[in-house]
C-alpha cells in the first residue's frame, strides 16, 4: 500500500472513529498526476448527494499543463465509489449531529487509487491543546533516549 497523499490536519481537527475505504472516479490525466504524488487532501471533505458520495475541494494539479484540457478545474468534485450498502451505512452514521466525513489519506491498493474516509467529530479548542501537549511530551521522551 503506497501512500499518495495524507490529510494530517484531519486527525488534528477531528476525533476519527471509523475508517472506510472508497475508490475514486478520476480522468486519465488525473490518474497520472496522483500516481506521481500530486494530490492535495488538506481542506477537502466528503458529502452525500442524491445517494452518491462526493469528494469536494481535493486538488489535483495537471500532470502536464500543455496536455490538460483548457477547462480543467483542479478542485472539481469527484465521485467516490462505494457499494450501495456502504453508502446507506454512511448516511445513517452521518445523521448524528456534529459528525462529518473526512478524507484521511489516498493510497494505492493493487494498482487502484483508494481514499480512506473517517467519521469525525470536530474537536474543541481544549481537546486540540491537549493533543499538542501530548505530542510535545512524546517528542521530549524520545529525545531523552
Amino acid at each position: 500500500m503506497a501512500l499518495l497523499a495524507e490529510n494530517r490536519r484531519a486527525r488534528f481537527d477531528y476525533e476519527i472513529t471509523n475508517v472506510i475505504e472508497a475508490g475514486i472516479e478520476l480522468k486519465g490525466y488525473e490518474v497520472k498526476a496522483v500516481k506521481t504524488g500530486r494530490f492535495e487532501l488538506s481542506g477537502s471533505y466528503a458529502v452525500i448527494r442524491h445517494g452518491e458520495v462526493w469528494l469536494m475541494n481535493a486538488k489535483i494539479p495537471p500532470y502536464q499543463a500543455g496536455n490538460t484540457p483548457e477547462d480543467y478545474d483542479p478542485a472539481r468534485s469527484r465521485r467516490l465509489l462505494l457499494h450501495q450498502e456502504e453508502t446507506k451505512e454512511l448516511i445513517g452514521n452521518l445523521q448524528e449531529k456534529g459528525k462529518a466525513l473526512v478524507p484521511i489519506e489516498a493510497h494505492l491498493a493493487h494498482g487502484l487509487i483508494k481514499i480512506s474516509l473517517g467519521f469525525g467529530r470536530a474537536k474543541k479548542k481544549g481537546d486540540k491543546r491537549e493533543s499538542i501537549k501530548k505530542r510535545d511530551l512524546e517528542r521530549e521522551a524520545g529525545r531523552k533516549f
